[in-house]
């Protein structure tokens, strides 16, 4: 799969958490893997005038400056200790002072990939629901990766990518990229689709065959034609009776990486699969890359 030419390369929010010192490592590897130069930005939130500010901090400005400048030195660290010695990517560093959230939506525009810690740390320390990545998973131009703490060694290399398939347009894109991940990684491509979001009600009264048989055929015609593409990529297919997010959170367990489409079966953006694929970034341990339109 051939690489758009981007300004960023691989766009690595930093803030100096343990999230985003994970966001780092993982998005060093996928660097490598793509050949492709990682751009470490931290982004400066304006200082708020208040009282409460101005005596908790007499000279706020200049605290902001040497925090902007150790948040830099740790995530240069960071990724020299991750890239090792053979090869490493190209890394710049970029500082902008600006609303978090619109500046890396921005940036996303020229970037090959967005990668963001599941949550951060706010300006004196406190940490943040993942407000910006949450944010980035709804509004951003191309792929988001969401990168939580807990991965702080490098996944087994041997695991499977999962996919999630939900038989809309919305899986076309992710499909392609995770394929490709595949591809790079020379692991086996699990793709899934889970076709009930019910109560056991409507399960009991559902032809369970029926829903079995279109569940493969979705897989089918998503599948199709990326198999000579990608000939060397085995893809294992798996149809299930359940709640997407739940399976997909399940099965991440046993997966290196996860990708899924941003939205989907409602077909209202950020709904829906939308929402699926927010819970998964939320929950599941193993980074999640969420495939948004550019």
């Amino acid at each position: 799969m051939s690489e758009p030419q981007t300004k960023y390369g691989i766009l690595v929010a930093v803030d100096g958490s343990p999230e985003s010192d994970a966001a780092i490592r993982w998005a060093t590897r996928e660097a490598a893997l793509r050949s492709a130069p990682v751009t470490l930005i931290h982004v400066v939130t304006p200082g708020i005038e208040s009282w409460s500010i101005a005596t908790l901090q007499a000279n706020f400005h200049e605290w902001q400056e040497d925090h902007t400048q150790q948040v830099i030195e740790q995530a240069l660290k960071t990724f020299h200790a991750s890239a090792g010695e053979s090869q490493p990517p190209e890394v710049r560093t970029e500082v902008r002072h600006s609303g978090v959230l619109g500046a890396l939506l921005e940036a996303s525009r020229e970037a090959q990939m967005t990668v963001v810690g599941s949550r951060g740390i706010g300006a004196f320390g406190r940490a943040m629901l993942g407000s910006v990545s949450s944010g980035l998973l709804h509004h951003a131009h191309g792929p988001v990766a969401v990168v939580h703490a807990d991965e702080a060694q490098a996944p087994d290399p041997t695991s499977p990518v999962l996919l999630g398939i939900d038989g809309t347009s919305a899986s076309d894109e992710a499909t392609t990229l995770a394929f490709d991940e595949a591809s790079r990684r020379g692991v086996d491509l699990v793709a899934l689709h889970a076709w009930s979001d019910v109560g056991i009600v409507e399960l009991m009264r559902m032809d369970w065959q029926q829903y079995e048989d279109e569940g493969r055929e979705v897989l089918r015609s998503r599948l199709a034609g990326r198999q000579q593409q990608y000939p060397t990529v085995k893809v294992r297919e798996r149809v299930l009776c359940d709640q997407p997010a739940r399976r997909l959170i399940d099965e991440s367990q046993q997966a290196q990486l996860v990708v899924v489409g941003s939205h989907g079966r409602g077909g209202f953006t950020g709904m829906l699969l939308g929402s699926v694929s927010t819970k998964v970034a939320e929950a599941a341990k193993t980074p999640v890359i969420v495939v948004r339109p550019r």
